[in-house]
């Protein structure tokens, strides 16, 4: 499947100006905000639950790699949900495939806060339950991911690549957005990608394939 032809014009979800308005943010508000959050964590863990700093951080970085796992499994299986019916088309459109129709509207690069920090408060709650107080610095560290999730997001669209080895984030975005949007799900890295054989491929590296310069 290729990708959607994207517009330079923002698009329209709702018809209410107030549900509209809710749809979009500004990138520093959820940067600081979960940022802060997971730092915040981090230290109660350290200063407040009495844990180990070397195991406070452990489960911080865990949290951050467990991050990426999520990110990966939700792109792949919620935002690009199967439109089967009419109500999964629409679900996808509005949680999703108005970023790829618009993909430089730079007030739809993150979820409004608004779903994000009930879906952090969802996150801690089921952590504590399953790790007890564990699950705060764990918890921090996917809040922490979430937050350079979106940096890394708001870069590649709004951003020059990098002349270094973060370009290459970009370049796999790019793949998800204007070459095959069935795989490159994996934003802040490629890893699961790699893992899941959801990596296409490269449209130079296929063409230099077919002139036998590989």
């Amino acid at each position: 499947m290729t990708a959607h032809k994207p517009s330079a014009h923002s698009g329209r979800i709702f018809k209410s100006d107030l549900l509209e308005a809710l749809t979009r943010t500004h990138i520093p508000i959820p940067l600081t905000l979960f940022w802060t959050a997971g730092a915040a964590s981090l230290w109660y863990s350290i200063a407040r639950l009495d844990i180990m700093w070397g195991i406070a951080l452990l489960l911080f970085m865990g949290g951050t790699i467990f991050f990426t796992l999520l990110e990966y499994l939700m792109h792949r299986y919620l935002y690009h949900i199967p439109a089967t019916t009419p109500w999964r088309e629409r679900f996808r459109y509005v949680v999703h495939g108005v970023h790829h129709d618009h993909p430089r509207d730079k007030r739809r690069l993150a979820q409004p806060p608004i779903t994000s920090v009930l879906l952090a408060i969802i996150l801690l709650s089921l952590f504590r339950l399953i790790m007890g107080d564990f699950g705060f610095a764990f918890c921090g560290g996917v809040l922490f991911g979430y937050s350079s999730y979106l940096a890394i997001h708001y870069a590649t669209h709004m951003l020059k690549p990098p002349k270094n080895f973060l370009g290459i984030l970009w370049k796999n975005h790019n793949l998800h957005h204007y070459v095959n949007d069935e795989g490159a799900f994996g934003v802040s890295s490629p890893l699961w990608d790699h893992v899941f054989g959801t990596m296409p491929a490269d449209p130079k590296r296929k063409a230099a394939e077919r002139a036998h310069l590989l």
